[in-house]
């Protein structure tokens, strides 16, 4: 019997733009990008800027920012490119200046001795900050492109989750939510070749 299914096919019903996920398809080979989420804070015609939710680090922001206060802020690898550099997401809005909105109450950037500061004083929780390290960058249409190419399907998940954290295995549970064919993604084994 012959379905009439294209596993790999991806039909987007949501839009790239800021605040939405990019979920990798399941077989992308890219070591950052393998099974990845992408949080998508910058989307307009000069290209696209995220950070990778799902690739924790088993380090505190202390250990690799000098003078930074003890605390449990945790890190991950926010992508491929400058991942020399600390970025970071958060939902202290208007308290910490020069953060750009992105979506659904959550800021990108902004100053980083406000940041330092108010971990100092203990008055920012580890839910309304995040880390990372580089970020995920794509020049004028390159994203779309690779939209394209079914690289990867165009989500939404909830403020909650994008700040709690995202462990490594949210790739497989967010696809399982799905009531299509994006839900047999999550159970895809990670080299067919072993299956």
């Amino acid at each position: 019997m012959e379905l009439n299914i294209d596993f790999f096919h991806i039909v987007n019903e949501s839009v790239a733009e800021k605040g939405t996920v990019l979920i990798s398809e399941p077989f992308l080979s890219d070591n950052y990008f393998r099974r990845s989420i992408v949080y998508l804070t910058e989307h307009n015609d000069d290209g696209s800027l995220g950070f990778v939710l799902n690739k924790p680090l088993e380090i505190s922001i202390n250990e690799i920012v000098e003078d930074f206060p003890q605390a449990d802020f945790t890190i991950s690898v926010g992508g491929p490119v400058s991942n020399n550099t600390v970025h970071y997401i958060h939902t202290l809005g208007e308290m910490i200046p020069d953060s750009v909105p992105v979506a659904d109450g959550i800021c990108w950037g902004g100053d980083f001795d406000v940041i330092r500061e108010l971990i100092r004083k203990k008055e920012v929780r580890p839910h309304e900050l995040r880390f990372f390290l580089g970020y995920a960058g794509w020049s004028a249409k390159q994203l779309e492109r690779e939209l394209e190419e079914n690289a990867w399907l165009v989500g939404k998940i909830s403020p909650r989750m994008v700040m709690q954290g995202v462990e490594s295995e949210s790739w497989s549970n967010i696809l399982a939510e799905y009531n299509n064919k994006y839900r047999a993604w999550a159970n895809f084994p990670e080299d067919p070749g072993l299956n």
